[in-house]
């Protein structure tokens, strides 16, 4: 078994090897709304878990069993994350934006023991969530997490932790369906924070800020498992703040940051002019800035910033610009630790480079790569183009890639059912959805429209049901603001007659233009 846990640990682990090696050092740098910066070193933060961990005991939490969060950045959040990596037991994360709608299925899918929510949360939460079951966490800066950690506690029981034990349930938006639970072991959450620590040059001494959700993949993967991997600390902002970025970077002495092009574009646009006094040793940013932007950047932060590729599902961001080729565009190329490939588009067969085709990952399940999906085997099974004799899978991401002679990745295009907006992966089956239980609404199509600040947004287009009302645009708008996050709502209404379709009934979507008016395509001859 030590054996074992040398060459595969714990996210639980993992932790406990930080503290042990830098106890004194800080771990968790917090600054509220009012500019107030409050530290923990990594022994105080650990007394904080360890007194939550005997609180989520108390409360019948225990190895495998599921805590649903539904909290905006905030000292709880970390310490309830961390409380269940090493009790073994399991936590998602929702938008703390999320309507009601939207937490009644992720909690009807989880089935947690135990709901820890924000007060301003608290009345989105499912009725029968309330029932004792749920704890309402008042304060950022609460280390008593609502109560549930109280000083003199009795320490939790420590099981067994392993690498295949599940840490967390990632909801994530899919391709082709309503948003997916991602699987994810504590092994793949130790994985990537050694691969993603590696990549980006960290040490005990490095800092990074955080300012993007904590619900969100990117500040879990990259920020702070990288963290906890060299024993590095974390300053965690409530939420990003463009006017406030750049200030916030040099007063909590961040030496590294993440975040994705559309926030970075805001800080351009309202963020100040001033280059940094210390420079940024390092900078991850998502999807492609122009050459103009990027140079912007670069002056205001001091360093090159790197693009990198990854889901929920890979852990790691498997493709990634290595430090001395970084620009505004391109993937650079395979992230050292990480297996990616090409695949054929239709077929998912490996293809030779250089070429085009999908972005294909391998590894172990549980261990380098996501578990699978949440009670969907199909889906699961559906994602996977081959399974090795060692146990290797190799993912299909349904994104597509172009792979250069000298080996550099460049993103080109994502699949259509699939938005991007300010970072957030969005399906537009699930807006669909919600749209669609509109009584106005008899059909609706949601497309992308470029925009120059979130990258994409959606656009809804409706067939009405019968004659339209006057105030359908108005009412479908409001439907979509009561029952979807702000990512997912649609930024326009288009009522259209009808929806473009192939001879075989299936929606042209390329055909929807901006305007919402069907353009007139090609004929098709194929089904």
């Amino acid at each position: 078994m030590q054996r074992r846990e040398l060459s595969w640990p714990s996210f639980a682990g993992l932790w406990s090897r930080a503290v042990r090696d830098h106890a004194a050092r800080p771990f968790l740098v917090f600054e509220t709304e009012e500019g107030t910066a409050v530290t923990w070193t990594y022994a105080e933060f650990d007394a904080v878990v360890g007194r939550t961990a005997s609180g989520l005991a108390a409360r019948g939490v225990g190895r495998g069993d599921r805590v649903l969060l539904v909290l905006p950045n905030s000292v709880a959040f970390v310490a309830v994350w961390l409380a269940c990596s090493v009790l073994g037991a399991t936590f998602s994360s929702s938008d703390p934006r999320a309507r009601a709608p939207e937490l009644a299925h992720q909690h009807a899918r989880l089935r947690p023991r135990l709901v820890v929510c924000g007060a301003d949360q608290a009345g989105q939460v499912p009725s029968g969530a309330l029932d004792g079951r749920t704890v309402v966490v008042s304060s950022a800066v609460d280390t008593t997490v609502g109560g549930l950690a109280r000083d003199g506690d009795s320490p939790a029981p420590a099981p067994a932790v392993t690498a295949e034990d599940v840490l967390s349930v990632l909801f994530t938006s899919g391709t082709t369906s309503a948003p997916k639970g991602v699987v994810v072991s504590q092994g793949v959450y130790a994985h990537t924070g050694l691969v993603m620590a590696e990549a980006a040059g960290l040490g005990s001494r490095s800092r990074f800020l955080v300012a993007l959700p904590l619900f969100h993949a990117n500040a879990q993967y990259y920020c702070f498992a990288a963290a906890i991997a060299v024993g590095a600390s974390v300053a965690l902002v409530p939420a990003f703040s463009a006017t406030r970025y750049l200030t916030q970077l040099e007063r909590l002495e961040a030496t590294h940051a993440s975040l994705f092009a559309a926030p970075l574009r805001m800080v351009l646009a309202r963020g100040g002019d001033r280059p940094l006094r210390r420079p940024l040793e390092h900078m991850w940013f998502a999807q492609d800035l122009t050459a103009d932007e990027y140079a912007r950047v670069t002056r205001l932060v001091g360093c090159r910033p790197r693009q990198l590729y990854g889901m929920t599902e890979t852990g790691p961001a498997v493709l990634s610009q290595p430090a001395g080729a970084a620009g505004p565009a391109g993937l650079g190329g395979v992230t050292p630790g990480c297996l990616v490939r090409l695949g054929d588009l239709h077929s998912g067969a490996p293809l030779p480079l250089p070429g085009h085709g999908e972005i294909q990952v391998g590894g172990l399940p549980g261990r380098t790569v996501f578990t699978g999906y949440l009670d969907d085997p199909r889906s699961s099974d559906g994602v996977v183009t081959a399974r090795e004799a060692d146990g290797r899978i190799w993912f299909r991401t349904g994104d597509r890639a172009t792979v250069a002679a000298d080996g550099t990745w460049s993103f080109s295009g994502r699949s259509s059912e699939q938005l991007k907006v300010a970072g957030e992966n969005v399906s537009a089956v699930e807006i669909e959805q919600v749209v669609a239980r509109h009584p106005g609404v008899f059909e609706v199509a949601v497309t992308a429209r470029p925009d120059p600040v979130r990258t994409e947004v959606p656009v809804a287009h409706v067939v009405p049901a019968g004659v339209p009302a006057p105030d359908l645009v108005e009412s479908v708008l409001a439907w979509c603001a009561a029952n979807l996050s702000p990512a997912k709502r649609p930024h326009e209404v288009h009522l259209v007659e009808e929806l473009p379709r192939t001879s075989v009934g299936k929606i042209r979507k390329f055909l929807l233009t901006a305007d919402g008016r069907p353009e007139p395509g090609p004929q098709e001859a194929q089904p």
